[in-house]
């Protein structure tokens, strides 16, 4: 268990590395791509980009499919049911980049030239940035065998190394876009697909060295594929609903409101996955733990590490978040120099619904490990697909407001950790769920209580470069300390004690 420890330590580490450069990158390549394309553009490659991702969920079903099985085989520790999974899971990708490229280039087309709201002038930069968002797409599928190969090995720092690549990359992307006399957003895309390609291949290159499942050969085993496309195949219900909520959301922002609208949600949601990456990358380490020693039948570990995954990815996000939101405005101006209508009040919505979708993916993490996904799914479906109707019942007959976009959907995050607490309770009857969820509420609390002394400072001093200091440096001492004593197990103080004089 302490080797398990030390690994998921390490691993947290690099990836939280590998974040930190992508963090830094993404925020000043979103300010020089917001200032080159224009709000506009920048609205019109989010949206039509969107169409394409909406496909996704045949993608991201699979994803999961595949990194549980390889996980699960190497905690089994067959070697040959582990090349035969990863074989048999590289057809299947195959078959859904196909898919996708079908649908893309039928009701996606249609969809984009009959429903999205896009001005005339810019509708033949629409359909390249849609035709290259294809293409992206279809390599990104493609690849997820091998991610899923890289993370059920634990490799977390060959991401951390390539990401340097991948950033270094992003940086010529803003270079080349600032010194291009070509159109800017098709320019844009061709480059971004580009790095898309390049980075895929050096993931391959490193699994074919490192992993001897990567290497590819025909299989058709009835006996793995049976089981893959049986998790998968009700996980597609489930990840197809999530998708639709998602872009839904940015569709219906787009018929009510306009690509202006669409700009400043593009601008909420890159904020979003931005801070989503110090939990993402926490709970990401320790997925495999989870899986492996589910498989080994050892149901008291599992429910620790859900446990310490889903409390320490909600501290993180709360420590970031709360000043972050106090001075949502002043960053954007200060990061982005011109700040889309609504961004700010979208980008707070979002960051508390970040602190809500944690510990609900902390909680799937424990339903995966068992492979029935059949409640998860059908309960999880049926509350993001109502999402959008009552969404768009409001909008229509209620409220001429964009914010309630994000408050619809903040609701229905909230709805789906009860859902999925009930769901793991009923497929592992050993975990206790409010053992899981007593640490997260009271981590949550000290942090609400830390936040309400940083309203006097706001209210003295005006806003500035200063003030944000001063909030920052008073939310997050305070708040630390206070979880130190209020959150923290003994284990968890004595090894704070140990290691911290150390470093």
């Amino acid at each position: 268990m302490e080797s398990d420890n030390r690994r998921i330590a390490k691993n947290t580490l690099m990836l939280y590395i590998r974040m930190l450069f992508s963090m830094a990158v993404s925020l000043y390549t979103s300010r020089v791509v917001l200032n080159t394309l224009g709000v506009e553009d920048y609205g019109i490659y989010n949206v039509v980009g969107g169409v394409v991702a909406m496909f996704g969920f045949l993608n991201a079903t699979m994803s999961g499919a595949t990194s549980r099985f390889l996980t699960f085989e190497l905690g089994k520790g067959n070697s040959k049911r582990l090349k035969d999974t990863f074989n048999s899971a590289l057809l299947i990708h195959i078959a859904i980049a196909i898919v996708i490229l079908v649908v893309a280039e039928t009701i996606g087309l249609w969809f984009l030239n009959t429903k999205l709201v896009i001005p005339e002038a810019r509708m033949t930069a629409a359909h390249w940035v849609y035709q290259f968002s294809i293409i992206s797409s279809m390599v990104t599928i493609t690849q997820v065998p091998y991610n899923a190969s890289i993370i059920s090995h634990e490799k977390m720092d060959v991401y951390a190394y390539v990401e340097i690549l991948n950033v270094s990359l992003k940086l010529l992307i803003v270079y080349l876009l600032l010194i291009g006399h070509t159109d800017k957003l098709i320019l844009y895309s061709v480059l971004t697909l580009a790095v898309s390609v390049i980075i895929a291949l050096v993931y391959r290159i490193y699994c074919l060295r490192h992993f001897d499942e990567c290497h590819f050969r025909l299989v058709w085993d009835r006996n793995i594929l049976r089981p893959m496309l049986s998790f998968s195949g009700w996980d597609l219900f489930g990840n197809m609903s999530f998708s639709f909520k998602q872009q839904g959301i940015n569709f219906l922002i787009n018929i009510f409101f306009g690509v202006m609208l669409n700009a400043a949600s593009g601008i909420a949601t890159t904020i979003q996955g931005i801070i989503s990456g110090f939990s993402n990358n926490l709970v990401q380490a320790f997925r495999p733990q989870v899986i492996k020693n589910y498989a080994m039948g050892n149901i008291k570990i599992v429910q620790n590490l859900i446990e310490k995954s889903c409390k320490y990815s909600t501290i993180m996000l709360m420590l970031v978040s709360v000043p972050l939101c106090y001075e949502m405005r002043y960053i954007m101006r200060l990061w982005l120099g011109i700040v889309p209508d609504y961004a700010p009040v979208f980008c707070t919505i979002l960051l508390f619904q970040n602190v809500l979708s944690v510990i609900s993916v902390c909680i799937i993490m424990g339903i995966h490990a068992t492979g029935n996904i059949l409640r998860l799914s059908m309960y999880n479906g049926v509350v993001n697909f109502v999402s959008l109707p009552v969404l768009y019942i409001i909008l229509k007959y209620c409220v001429d407001s964009p914010v309630y976009a994000y408050i619809v959907s903040f609701f229905t995050v909230f709805i789906t950790i009860i859902v999925n607490g009930y769901i793991l309770k009923k497929q592992v009857p050993e975990i206790q769920i409010m053992l899981i969820i007593k640490p997260v509420l009271i981590a949550i609390t000290v942090c609400v209580f830390t936040a309400l002394p940083v309203v006097y400072i706001r209210m003295l001093m005006p806003e500035s470069f200063i003030r944000l200091l001063a909030v920052t440096m008073l939310y997050v001492p305070m708040t630390a300390i206070c979880l130190y004593f209020f959150s923290l197990t003994k284990a968890e103080k004595a090894f704070i004690k140990n290691f911290l004089p150390k470093r």
